[in-house]
């Protein structure tokens, strides 16, 4: 596994691999610049899921070697700025997440949210669409694979799914992956659960793939069973299984005309 660029604001995990898939992960890092001071919170609640997808990165890093595909793993927390929401959504620079109080997130200046935005929102996702740019130039539809996880329990109500899939309207990559995941009887897999993949505030399904018009499948897996580096593993070999027969089939691998994902 080649790592060929490397920055406090990204990763990019097996970068010269020849592939047209792109992993990427959002919310792989809980890392906050020293210039924010931990944003106001002790380094025990940097570690809870507030701050970052606990186990995605180490899926995500395992996948690209198993896959044999670039991926790119942002390198900022998603309390700093969230890279997979639009500015103007109230929870890019969250002010209070899970009933937490984020000091360093209150009253946030016009002036302060515009340089995270340029400084590490920016950085993650020029590097995410150079890739994909690059390979439509050379005319190869690239398939986008997103790695996010869930945690096991919200708001008192334990969650039953182990993996979930997200989409909105293109769904060509969602419901064979789901078909091959539902093949293990082991599982209990979600549908636009535990969120959806039609909300408007998701950047990477709504910008990349209904956006670009690419093919693209988004992955959330609990927390509790990719915490650890052996349940990643476990768990990059489950999604692999799941992922190559769909992504062997070229019937995915083409841009749809209508950016609302109609044909």
């Amino acid at each position: 596994m080649s790592q060929i660029e490397d920055s406090p604001r990204f990763e990019v995990v097996n970068g010269d691999a020849v592939s047209r898939n792109l992993l990427v992960c959002d919310h792989a890092s809980r890392h906050v610049p020293p210039e924010l001071d931990n944003l106001g919170l002790d380094d025990s609640l940097l570690r809870r899921h507030i701050a970052y997808d606990i186990g995605a990165a180490d899926v995500t890093r395992r996948l690209a070697a198993l896959l044999d595909c670039p991926a790119v793993l942002c390198g900022t927390s998603r309390l700093v700025i969230d890279c997979n929401r639009p500015h103007d959504d109230p929870t890019s620079i969250p002010p209070v997440s899970d009933g937490v109080t984020i000091p360093g997130n209150q009253n946030v200046t016009a002036e302060e949210r515009q340089r995270r935005i340029d400084s590490y929102f920016w950085p993650y996702q020029r590097v995410v669409e150079a890739r994909l740019r690059a390979m439509l130039d050379a005319g190869t539809v690239p398939a986008l694979v997103s790695i996010h996880s869930f945690t096991p329990v919200f708001e008192g109500f334990e969650r039953p799914w182990h993996v979930a899939l997200l989409s909105g309207r293109d769904r060509r990559m969602t419901d064979p992956v789901l078909a091959e995941l539902g093949r293990d009887p082991a599982i209990v897999v979600g549908d636009n659960e535990p969120y959806s993949g039609w909300d408007a505030s998701a950047y990477a399904i709504n910008v990349y793939g209904a956006g670009m018009g690419l093919p693209s499948a988004v992955f959330e897996v609990r927390q509790d069973l990719i915490d650890t580096h052996h349940g990643a593993e476990a768990w990059a070999h489950r999604l692999a299984s799941a992922l190559r027969p769909v992504l062997r089939d070229d019937s995915h691998y083409r841009v749809l005309a209508s950016p609302n994902g109609d044909c």
